[in-house]
């Protein structure tokens, strides 16, 4: 990855983890171009206006689209789960789109991919969400564009994927 002054792609800047990293990545001297079905969905958030911030409308399984916004950019953090984001993903959807960034990163010359993925080993048990999301792993780094990837643990905190399905859970049952 380029030193600062470089631009970074946020595919995922209107969840959880991809707002708050966002303002970060200015704060490191870095412009930043979000990448989003519904661009309207950050116009909320308080970093929208820095004319740092580049909002580009894109649909992922589009390839010269998804090219063409990834162009110019030193890296690409990608932080989608269409599983786990509510939007009535599947684990063969997330592949896709995963093949899909990959193949438009590797075209525009993306110098890295980073990956938020989660914890877990396909070796131990049938977590399809674990399976899933080492799936992605594997079709983001199918171009060989370098991938950095970062495997955590359920992130909780207010407005989270996890957070809202725990106290929904905390809600209904006794």
């Amino acid at each position: 990855m380029r030193a600062r002054n470089s631009t970074i792609a946020v595919i995922g800047a209107t969840g959880y983890v991809g707002g708050r990293l966002v303002p970060r990545l200015l704060d490191a001297g870095f412009a930043v171009r979000c990448l989003a079905r519904e661009p309207r969905k950050l116009d909320a958030r308080p970093w929208r206006d820095d004319p740092r911030v580049e909002v580009v409308a894109c649909d992922l399984t589009d390839q010269r689209e998804a090219t063409d916004a990834l162009r110019g950019c030193s890296a690409v953090y990608y932080l989608i789960d269409a599983v786990l984001g509510g939007h009535g993903g599947s684990g063969s959807q997330d592949r896709e789109l995963a093949r899909a960034t990959a193949r438009a990163a590797a075209e525009a010359r993306v110098e890295r991919i980073v990956y938020l993925g989660t914890l877990g080993d396909r070796r131990v048990g049938h977590d399809d969400y674990v399976w899933s999301r080492r799936d992605v792993e594997e079709a983001l780094s199918s171009t060989g564009v370098p991938l950095t990837s970062l495997r955590v643990a359920p992130i909780i905190g207010s407005g989270s994927a996890s957070f809202e399905a725990l106290r929904y859970l905390v809600e209904r049952l006794p």
